[in-house]
């Protein structure tokens, strides 16, 4: 009799338990939101400054002077730290995601932020990265992965990238050369010795062929449509992006990108990679990211939201899908 009792009582303890906590969600269920208002980075905003050596040669603060919305904004900067015959080194002021708050990597997420570019806008032939998009790495995993999306700069100009996995090209031009694509194809820079690509997908208006002289080669791995929209100048001021990213290294993946609102472009097709020894998860990481160089650089990030819904990121603008 008393062990009927005791498991009763366990059943009714069980059913009346409480709720999960936000930290217990699963990931995709939880909405992140950081407009930088206050003296740190807010709780439900899952976000942090990762302390490493590369980031040593960055700064954040968190301001009032400079703002899209709110009465605060987010400071990032970086200095000169690496030796100019380094090649290896680099210079960042990064935030990201805590990693208990990551999404599976074949779910699709909507993330947005706001950013203005300090003056001066760093115009050199250069490797400059604002946002990007990764897959965890394992310890133990053979190789370094570019970010499957990447919104970068070079010449003072704005360009999106998309990896994924080498495919064999379409065709391929001389180096240096850039590909004059069919219609249906893409640009893409191809590593076969890294079993990867990197794909051109947007620009802003003043991007020239001659830019985009990495990519000397076409493929069909992905499809691009272009909604008539072109990136926004760095140089006009605050630029808020809402961007839907689903990786799909099988072929599956899906992308959509908005700038101020406006549609720029859908991107669908093998996106990602899918190599021995990486993780589970996908996240996302922004602030000012270079190669070595010899100036400093500074970028205003504000109004951070992460959801599955697309209606919480997408504030003003028409969402492709619900």
């Amino acid at each position: 009799m008393f062990r009927v009792v005791f498991l009763a009582a366990a059943l009714v303890a069980t059913s009346v338990a409480p709720a999960q906590s936000t930290e217990q969600q699963p990931t995709l269920a939880q909405k992140l939101v950081d407009g930088f208002e206050g003296t740190g980075f807010a709780p439900e905003g899952g976000l942090y400054y990762r302390d490493n050596v590369e980031q040593s040669a960055g700064s954040y603060v968190f301001q009032s002077d400079v703002k899209r919305t709110g009465n605060g904004g987010l400071k990032l900067s970086i200095v000169p730290k690496c030796r100019q015959s380094d090649d290896g080194c680099s210079e960042r002021a990064e935030i990201w995601e805590k990693t208990a708050l990551r999404v599976p990597y074949d779910k699709g997420v909507w993330y947005g932020f706001s950013v203005k570019f300090a003056d001066p806008v760093p115009s050199g032939d250069h490797r400059y990265l604002i946002a990007q998009w990764k897959r965890e790495i394992d310890h133990g995993a053979n190789g370094d992965f570019s970010p499957f999306l990447a919104f970068r700069m070079s010449l003072g100009k704005l360009f999106v990238t998309v990896e994924t996995n080498y495919l064999p090209p379409v065709s391929t031009g001389p180096e240096n050369t850039p590909a004059s694509c069919a219609p249906g194809e893409v640009p893409v820079w191809v590593r076969p010795e890294l079993n990867q690509m990197r794909m051109l997908v947007a620009a802003d208006p003043n991007w020239k062929p001659e830019d985009g002289r990495l990519f000397n080669s076409c493929t069909t791995g992905i499809t691009v449509t272009n909604h008539g929209n072109p990136l926004p100048d760095p140089k006009s001021g605050w630029i808020d992006f809402a961007v839907f990213t689903k990786p799909g290294p099988d072929g599956s993946g899906h992308i959509e990108l908005f700038a101020n609102g406006q549609a720029v472009i859908t991107v669908k097709g093998h996106i990602g990679h899918a190599d021995k020894g990486l993780g589970q998860n996908q996240y996302f990481k922004f602030g000012p990211y270079r190669a070595a160089d010899t100036t400093n650089w500074t970028l205003y990030y504000d109004d951070f939201r992460r959801s599955a819904r697309c209606a919480d990121v997408l504030t003003n603008g028409i969402c492709p899908f619900s």
